[in-house]
């Protein structure tokens, strides 16, 4: 059986990692990695292919930057070649990016089957852009593999047939795992001259944080309240750095007297070497919520919602929206309250070979 695996932004390579490695336990499934180009420069693409042993993609569609439409239609206008060309028995996607919706569209339309890694997560938010793909991929999906028991109830709600939905755990949890001990040797918290849990990360990247002038002016007065306590280190996404060039906001990283310190986009260990040494991670992110569940790492989520319910049920996460008060409480609680953190069902580093096991029948 032929299966192309896409992969297209940062979120995705953890993901497929593991995937690629566990299909050489299966000689009856002949994988090709297809990469997008969605990100494409080095920090944010090749570095992360190297750290996690990636194989070299088989097709690269260098699609790069651009709108949603612009980004999501160059994707399925060279996608539809290589399937026509490939012609795989399956296609298989990961997450919720521009490339999963992309890929899983021109499948679909060519009588291609799709399975979709990641499916049933939702966040209930139809402003964000990746609720929108996760609820169309997985509604054109023939296998849909859920990372939580939240995703199954999703989909049953939405009229899913039950023998398409297996819950099998969280591939990105298979690549931390099977990472850690390399991410703590690399000594990034030590070579940053920082103090194991004497320092809070921070990560902002969502356009309805950063792009608003007020909201993020909002956030980030919390973070420069948060400098007064502990010290701050924030990778910066590029992105977020031209808003807060823009926003006016480098000034008081200049004033904080080093208590605030902008860092390039990190790679994968370096990250999670720095995730696991935080005594807190304040993030907009999804991913970021799940890892810090199995680290142990309290973190405090700048959204009104998440589409990863179990990360706060576990006990590790505090969801806290935007609004400062709000941030700054949910910041002195994690300090504050030491919290035992159960890791989510089948969240146990074997979760591509379940997936696989899937697949080959």
């Amino acid at each position: 059986m032929k299966i192309i695996n896409i992969v297209g932004a940062r979120p995705n390579f953890m993901k497929i990692a593991p995937l690629m490695r566990a299909y050489q336990a299966a000689p009856s499934i002949e994988p090709l990695l297809v990469h997008t180009g969605q990100h494409y420069d080095h920090k944010m693409s090749q570095l992360f292919f190297e750290e996690l042993g990636i194989p070299r993609p088989d097709i690269d569609l260098e699609v790069g930057s651009g709108s949603h439409a612009v980004q999501t239609a160059e994707i399925m206008k060279r996608f539809e070649p290589v399937c026509l060309e490939r012609k795989p028995d399956m296609v298989l996607v990961v997450g919720d990016v521009n490339s999963t919706i992309a890929c899983a569209l021109v499948a679909a339309k060519l009588g291609i089957k799709v399975a979709h890694v990641e499916a049933g997560l939702r966040s209930f938010d139809r402003a964000m852009p990746e609720e929108i793909n996760r609820v169309l991929t997985d509604a054109i999906s023939d296998l849909l593999f859920v990372s939580e028991p939240s995703g199954v109830t999703n989909l049953k709600a939405e009229g899913v047939p039950d023998e398409k939905v297996h819950l099998v755990g969280n591939v990105m949890i298979d690549t931390l795992l099977a990472n850690l001990e390399k991410a703590k040797a690399r000594n990034t918290t030590a070579a940053l001259g920082l103090t194991p849990k004497a320092f809070a990360l921070v990560t902002l990247h969502r356009p309805s944080n950063v792009d608003d002038p007020t909201t993020f002016k909002r956030i980030w007065s919390t973070i420069v309240r948060v400098a007064e306590r502990t010290s701050v280190v924030f990778p910066v996404h590029p992105r977020t750095r031209a808003r807060m060039e823009t926003f006016g906001l480098l000034q008081s990283v200049a004033s904080s007297g080093g208590a605030i310190r902008l860092l390039e986009p990190q790679g994968y260990l370096e990250f999670l070497g720095l995730m696991a040494d935080a005594s807190v991670v304040l993030t907009d992110s999804g991913g970021i919520q799940e890892e810090t569940t199995i680290l142990g790492t309290p973190c405090v989520t700048l959204r009104e919602n998440t589409e990863r319910p179990v990360t706060c049920e576990v006990g590790g996460n505090r969801l806290v929206g935007t609004d400062a008060e709000k941030i700054w409480a949910g910041f002195v609680e994690s300090m504050r309250t030491q919290v035992a953190v159960a890791r989510p069902p089948l969240w146990d580093g074997k979760t591509a070979e379940r997936i696989v096991r899937v697949l080959a029948g």
